[in-house]
């Protein structure tokens, strides 16, 4: 944790498909509107949230930041997310992986990210804390060997079975792809490594220089669709934006052998999200720790919040419900999102975190505005 005057500040960024990157952006347009932005230390991501935190680690040396605020933000970083969000790559990556011998849907979905965002940027090219005042990136994936969470950040790979290597040469394009590879579509996404490169394993196994030399990846939301480990105790106050999606009821779920194992999967997902949740919001209210978390199903006039930029109606309680794709979206579904991550993340930050904002200038969006 940082020991000057201002205390540190990390955000996670949930998963979610597209719908999780368009939310997201909105929280960020209102953290850089707010000269919040440049404040962040930590940024940890999954899946959906980490196609957007790589778009702002890929691009932050481009931002003008005057008075802490970026004046160029939209432009730098939310334009190309959105255009990014505005077709459909989801149905032509799987189909490729799926008839390509030899490369699977994530190589092709790395390529994809990589012809559209990042190029052959590595991950130890993005900017850093030390040369740019930029943020500690974290982009969360799940090690389908160890059953552990997988670490990729600008200086090192780690895991918590095989330890830490700081000598690295993934792109930031295969980073946001094996944290986006959401199985049985996307994954897995294969990273190779030198062995003799890494340190700091939990314990030795006789097969560790095995699960080193190949890393099987999968979507980091199958450990944690928060991404929230890298910030516990790590900064001093907590910021989560979470656009994952809301546990559905089935009336008629499958009841063949093979077939309920999708629902059995998304049980064990959504108890352990629950949980974290749980766990977070009860620390925040006891005062155990300090930040807030704002979510896509979140009622807004729960927070009692007489400056707040929108109030609950039928649009925000729709939003929840847009598929967790990575799906075209229309100008409108991408407004309405935006939008919304903007409102909550204004109402949160000032009423639970207790962070002074610059005031919000409108909405990000203005065709779309939510009352």
């Amino acid at each position: 944790m940082r020991t000057d005057e201002q205390p540190s500040i990390g955000l996670a960024l949930s998963g979610g498909g597209f719908r999780a990157t368009l939310f997201g952006l909105g929280s960020l347009w209102r953290l850089n509107e707010g000269g919040l932005l440049r404040r962040l230390t930590r940024v940890t991501s999954v899946s959906g949230g980490s196609i957007l935190a790589g778009v702002l680690a890929h691009r932050w040396r481009q931002l003008n930041f005057v008075d802490d605020q970026a004046d160029n933000f939209e432009q730098v970083v939310a334009q190309p997310v959105r255009n990014f969000c505005n077709q459909t790559i989801d149905i032509s990556t799987a189909l490729l992986g799926h008839l390509t011998p030899f490369l699977t849907s994530g190589d092709f979905l790395a390529r994809r990210y990589a012809g559209d965002l990042f190029g052959e940027t590595l991950l130890r090219q993005i900017a850093t804390p030390a040369d740019d005042r930029a943020p500690r990136f974290i982009f969360y994936a799940t090690n389908m060997q160890t059953g552990r969470s997988f670490r990729l950040r600008q200086d090192y790979i780690a895991d918590y079975v095989l330890g830490i290597s700081y000598k690295t040469e993934v792109t930031l394009a295969r980073a946001v792809a094996a944290s986006s590879a959401f199985p049985p579509i996307f994954s897995p996404v294969v990273v190779n490594s030198e062995t003799g490169a890494w340190e700091k394993p939990q314990r030795e196994l006789p097969n560790l220089d095995r699960l080193r030399r190949r890393i099987v990846l999968a979507d980091g939301g199958i450990y944690d669709n928060m991404g929230l480990e890298a910030l516990l105790d790590r900064v001093d106050i907590v910021l989560v934006s979470d656009a994952g999606a809301p546990f559905a009821i089935d009336e008629t779920p499958f009841e063949d052998d093979l077939l309920q194992l999708g629902r059995v999967r998304d049980i064990l997902i959504d108890q352990t999200r629950a949980l974290r949740k749980r766990w977070l919001i009860g620390d925040f209210e006891a005062g155990r720790r300090r930040g807030a978390y704002w979510g896509i199903g979140t009622a807004i006039n729960d927070y009692d919040d007489n400056d707040a930029l929108t109030d609950d109606n039928a649009v925000t309680a729709a939003l929840q419900h847009i598929p967790t794709r990575l799906k075209a979206f229309t100008a409108k579904a991408q407004g309405q999102l935006i939008n919304w991550g903007y409102a909550l993340t204004d109402t949160a930050l000032r009423t639970r975190a207790d962070l002074p904002l610059d005031a919000p200038r409108g909405w990000p969006d203005g065709a779309w505005p939510l009352r």
